[in-house]
């Protein structure tokens, strides 16, 4: 396993953290799975107030032992933002009695999401006021933020400079996010990408299409190598259900080097094959058709579609647009079957995209099963 200096907190993770949001069946599997990921070299947990009983399963685990001394193991949880600094002090207490810990290694604001939660952050008397006074007497040791919002509330959260961290989604088959790690690398926060394997493609099943196309590499240890090869990513997500679904993702533990001429070709004979594949109907994800008056997220919409037509990832497609209208502002946007061909887009698009008639197409190829978040 290797280690990596989170930012400005001067802390030391490994390469691939134990995310908690799938470990709910039970304490005892909870517990495996700990001692497993320990095994293994992680030094880094992260958890949640949202995630069921996550908290309380971690503190039975910590009341049982475990075989790293407290000092060497970084805890992380995260409390959503609030508008009052009593709810957030709150939160912090009963965070910490659940865990069955004295203090938080890092403190992460849940989903710092919208305008809306920014303003929270920054008014005066709201939870960064508790966050602060739980920075002062010892109970919070770091704070940052974990956040599925739009690129330009990223940027204004990260440049309130209240941060030391963020948790954010960036993956080879979505860059967006590319100029908030860059920003926080600048800032020297920690950068930890939030799971990679799914929402970064589901690549733990993938297509047998894009499989061919990455050979001789799998797709997983492809996208695992693109983040890791860049020295500003301190750590990466995993979060297994079970102990053995640590195994395959930490076969990479150690795959933190450049990128070889080998996997560079890989990545290009990727971006060839969309780019024939899709033509003169494939979206280079410029954002200039937003906003959408029937609130559509194109871009995100025609993302599914590319990747679907281009690499067969249809199952992923249907499993994030099945999110439309069901995630609240964890995952915005109403489904493409909204749109009114008003033409609002169309001029708008440098690559004069038939965007009503390819909202159409998507609808129909990924309107599959209406999904929800795992702990919503």
């Amino acid at each position: 396993m290797q280690y990596r200096r989170f930012g400005k907190t001067n802390l030391n993770l490994s390469i691939f953290s134990l995310g908690t949001m799938r470990y709910l069946a039970n304490s005892e599997n909870v517990q495996q799975t700990i001692v497993k990921a320990l095994e293994l070299g992680i030094n880094h947990i992260e958890t949640a107030r949202g995630y069921g009983k996550s908290e309380e399963y971690f503190g039975e685990a910590i009341k049982v032992g475990l075989s790293v001394p407290r000092s060497q193991l970084y805890i992380t949880t995260k409390i959503p933002p609030s508008s009052d600094a009593d709810s957030m002090r709150r939160y912090i207490d009963e965070s910490l009695e659940r865990l069955n810990l004295d203090y938080l290694d890092c403190l992460g604001i849940h989903g710092l999401n919208t305008w809306e939660h920014l303003e929270w952050v920054q008014a005066k008397g709201g939870c960064m006021k508790a966050v602060e006074e739980a920075i002062n007497d010892g109970r919070v040791r770091h704070v940052g933020f974990s956040t599925h919002g739009v690129l330009e509330v990223i940027q204004a959260a990260i440049n309130t400079d209240f941060f030391e961290f963020v948790n954010l989604h960036y993956y080879y088959f979505f860059q967006r996010n590319a100029p908030a790690i860059a920003l926080a690398a600048e800032k020297d926060m920690g950068i930890f990408i939030i799971s990679p394997a799914d929402k970064g493609g589901k690549l733990y099943t993938p297509p047998q299409t894009l499989k061919d196309l990455c050979q001789p590499f799998s797709p997983l240890e492809l996208n695992y190598r693109f983040l890791l090869s860049d020295q500003r990513i301190t750590t990466l997500s995993v979060g297994p259900a079970t102990p053995e679904e640590l195994v395959e993702p930490l076969q990479f533990a150690n795959s933190d080097c450049e990128l070889t001429p080998a996997e560079i070709s890989t990545f290009e004979r990727l971006k060839k094959h969309q780019k024939t594949v899709l033509g003169t109907e494939q979206c280079s994800q410029c954002y200039a058709c937003l906003p959408c008056p029937e609130s559509i997220n194109i871009p995100e919409v025609f993302r599914l579609r590319n990747l679907a037509v281009a690499y067969n990832m249809t199952d992923y497609g249907q499993y994030r647009y099945g999110m439309f209208e069901n995630a609240g502002h964890w995952f915005p946007g109403m489904k493409a079957n909204r749109c009114r061909e008003c033409g609002d887009c169309l001029p708008r698009c440098p690559e004069n995209l038939d965007i009503p008639t390819l909202l159409e197409d998507a609808h129909n190829r990924l309107n599959g099963k209406s999904g929800r978040r795992l702990w919503g």
